[in-house]
């Protein structure tokens, strides 16, 4: 964790160089003094809805393994998502199944599953919607952002998404076969057998190693298999399908909604959905927490490829990343009080199952 802690203050350091050393500090608070903060409210809004249907998508995920009430899912999701905002190593995926082992009993592996299942989910939509509003606009192919000593432009967008695409296929065809109950038998089978090529080993020693290691492993595989159960259940994928698409829509909606009240931001919904899904791509980088430069770094190379003014796209940029975090951030806070969940104590425990590689 520490050497992507690094890594991501670096990468992050740097993004927050390129985004803001043409724009002056003057000019930029002029620009965020100018915007109408009346959308602030619906937009947030709008994204407090989008979270309680993750929580609601996440939900029908864990009906595969266990039933849980709503609001059981809701604030060990929103508990996750203020982590992120606040510490490094994006501890907020592990303390989710943390918090679910010990406020339902779901075995750490087994939740963890599933917050993997959903990011599958999320991964597929985002590729989705770049296909069908990135790969149909009309941006300008001698358009580029210098970053460093390369040039971002329409190609580099391709190339991300076809490695997105190729991402979200293995990951849904681990999913698939691992989800097959032969191909699962077989893969716990060869685990167990697995003491029996150390040839030059005792019956005794193969045998601690299968106790020891191969059979706390294949339980370990068991309980990540039953966060996959929603395979087993097309209507229930089909209900996450739309929610994610139904979470993403209103997400970007939130976005342009606020872009209502930004000078200089005339975009169109399908516009504004594709610099969303750019910042997306952006903070899937290591980074700092609230991923502060490569959100920035990504809107302001996103709406310059529609023309927008480096001034212009970094005020949006800046102000509604701070209006997209900090709720999130307010009621994770509500959300640990009300499960008298210690975040620091919770950021610990996530650290020792991140490197424990559970």
């Amino acid at each position: 964790m520490t050497i992507s802690f690094i890594a991501g203050v670096l990468i992050s350091a740097v993004a927050l160089y390129f985004a803001f050393k043409n724009v002056p500090i003057a000019e930029l608070f002029k620009y965020l003094a100018s915007i109408n903060y009346f959308w602030v409210l619906p937009a947030v809004l709008v994204t407090v809805i989008s979270f309680m249907l993750r929580a609601f998508r996440w939900q029908i995920i864990l009906e595969s393994t266990r039933r849980i009430i709503f609001r059981r899912a809701f604030h060990p999701m929103m508990i996750g998502f203020m982590i992120n905002c606040v510490l490094p190593g994006r501890l907020g995926e592990v303390a989710r199944p943390v918090i679910l082992q010990k406020e339902e009993k779901i075995p750490f592996a087994t939740g963890l599953a599933t917050v993997v299942a959903e990011r599958v989910f999320d991964i597929c939509l985002l590729s989705l919607l770049f296909m069908f509003t990135a790969g149909g606009l009309k941006i300008n192919p001698d358009q580029y952002v210098a970053f460093g000593t390369q040039q971002l432009d329409k190609e580099t967008l391709q190339t991300v998404f076809d490695t997105m695409l190729k991402l979200g296929a293995v990951l849904i065809a681990g999913i698939v076969i691992f989800s097959i109950g032969k191909a699962r038998d077989l893969i716990y089978s060869a685990i167990l057998l697995t003491p029996g090529v150390l040839f030059f080993a005792g019956k005794q020693f193969k045998a601690t190693v299968r106790k020891k290691v191969c059979e706390p492993i294949v339980g370990i595989l068991k309980n990540i298999a039953q966060g996959f159960a929603l395979i087993r259940y097309p209507k229930k994928i089909i209900m996450c399908a739309g929610l994610s698409a139904l979470i993403w829509g209103l997400q970007a909606c939130s976005y342009y909604l606020f872009s209502l009240g930004s000078p200089g931001i005339n975009l169109t919904y399908t516009e504004i959905t594709t610099v969303m899904v750019i910042i997306c791509i952006f903070i899937s980088l290591p980074s700092v927490p609230g991923w502060w430069g490569l959100w920035e770094a990504g809107g302001v190379f996103a709406l310059s490829l529609f023309g927008i003014s480096a001034k212009d796209a970094l005020g949006f940029t800046l102000a509604n990343h701070a209006i997209q975090v900090i709720p999130v951030i307010l009621i994770g806070f509500i959300s640990a009080m009300i499960l008298s969940v210690n975040i620091r104590r919770m950021s610990f425990e996530g650290k020792k199952f991140e490197d424990s590689r559970i």
